[in-house]
């Protein structure tokens, strides 16, 4: 049953449970990078049917495997994929930016070029499980951002063919290719490149402790999105939520894993009574019911305090995952939010809404990350290259500045650099 504390939590890190301890995969992991570094497909092949009891004619999806998966998702589904698909896209259209040239001084050009990253990795986890929602939140805005070439890996189900939800989102999405891949072995195969799979320039998407490791270790060879935690909430209610909403919104998150955290505040007592009876009905009813009754049980909390204006300083300091304000007025609050990864305004304004279909991205930073970082974002597919032009005149007027400068740090050759273009002497 979930911890009600009726006199608030004095310390920010007792609130959300985020502990660091995970099993070991190191070891594990290195192996399987080496492997698939020295056989290629032929490690990817024999991990699929290891792993994923999976016999693999090819590891790349066909076209013909795509059509099929597009006649065997419902007509409905499709529909909806479309229609979020085109609520991201609007979203994401947002944030691109443009390049830019200043030329304000004589004989002075100043910018910035904005170029995409050519290849783009996704990891889409699959097998029993389905998530067409990470393919839209993470390949639509790598297509708005110009990423010449978009690449999904996703675990293979027994059969050896990929879900076909995850083909029919990659679809509308605009993914280029697919590869029945999962695991520690796709992020290797990405990273480095197999005989079928290309290597990218970038990795991103959410996976288990072994998907996590494998990031990790590929790191610097390519760039990745992040290194994802457990699943949080917090719920900030007061005594006019409905209890049956507010239960549901933290059972949302807890399905997710054992370790979730899910959290709520509120300044009325009643409402905090209610809520955990409501969770305690609730939970029989779900299909990861066990799940869920672990995350609620080791890691649930209801706060009650005196005012719900003073858990803001506390909101900030922990920087949840996920953020409810189920309030009458939630734009009171939202400038005093600093540090949250997505905020959900409102009572009618469920969590759930932004996994799948609002539009704002669900990939989001986690464990109190949130604090320097930012949600998947078409920023995250693009880099950014400044670039300088002097005519010979603009550096004459300021090259003994520039000179003094770099003297001053101790860098005579920084200084010859732009003094040797007017001092002949001093070669």
């Amino acid at each position: 049953m979930i911890k009600i504390y009726r006199s608030g939590i004095d310390s920010a890190e007792e609130i959300f449970s985020r502990s660091s301890a995970t099993a070991d995969v190191s070891g594990i992991v290195s192996e399987i990078i080496a492997t698939v570094r020295e056989k290629g497909d032929a490690a990817l092949i024999e991990y699929a049917a290891r792993f994923d009891k999976a016999e693999l004619s090819s590891v790349e999806v066909s076209e013909a495997e795509f059509d099929e998966a597009m006649e065997l998702v419902e007509p409905e589904f499709i529909e909806i994929l479309k229609e979020a698909a085109e609520n991201i896209r609007s979203f994401h259209a947002h944030q691109v930016k443009n390049s830019f040239i200043i030329s304000e001084k004589d004989g002075v050009v100043t910018g910035q070029k904005i170029t995409p990253i050519e290849r783009v990795g996704l990891y889409v986890p699959g097998g029993t499980a389905a998530y067409p929602s990470t393919v839209l939140m993470d390949s639509i805005p790598a297509k708005l951002a110009g990423c010449r070439q978009l690449c999904i890996t996703t675990p293979p189900m027994s059969s050896g063919k990929v879900n076909p939800a995850i083909l029919a989102a990659a679809r509308i999405a605009g993914v280029d290719r697919v590869f029945k891949v999962g695991g520690a072995q796709a992020v290797a195969a990405l990273a480095y490149g197999t005989e079928t799979v290309p290597q990218v320039d970038k990795i991103v998407g959410p996976g288990n402790a072994f998907v996590a490791e494998a990031k990790r270790q590929v790191f610097g060879l390519v760039d990745i999105d992040m290194i994802a935690g457990p699943s949080e909430i917090m719920v900030i209610a007061d005594g006019a939520s409905d209890p049956e909403f507010v239960a549901a919104d933290l059972l949302s998150q807890a399905e997710h894993d054992k370790n979730a955290s899910a959290v709520l505040v509120t300044n009325d007592l009643a409402l905090a009574e209610a809520v955990s009876l409501e969770l305690e009905r609730q939970i029989p009813l779900l299909s990861r019911a066990d799940i869920a009754r672990a995350s609620i049980d080791n890691n649930g909390k209801i706060i009650v305090v005196d005012r719900l204006e003073d858990i803001i300083d506390t909101a900030n300091e922990i920087a949840p995952e996920h953020l409810e304000l189920c309030v009458d007025n939630p734009f009171d609050y939202l400038d005093k939010i600093k540090n949250a990864g997505s905020i959900f305004m409102g009572r009618y304004c469920p969590e759930v809404l932004g996994d799948y279909f609002a539009g704002p991205n669900h990939t989001l930073p986690t464990s109190g990350t949130a604090k320097f970082s930012s949600p998947l974002s078409v920023d995250d597919f693009v880099k950014k290259s400044q670039f300088t032009y002097y005519t010979r005149e603009a550096l004459e007027k300021v090259y003994g500045k520039v000179a003094y400068f770099a003297e001053k740090e101790g860098l005579t050759a920084h200084a010859k650099s732009a003094t040797v273009r007017f001092n002949k002497e001093t070669k």
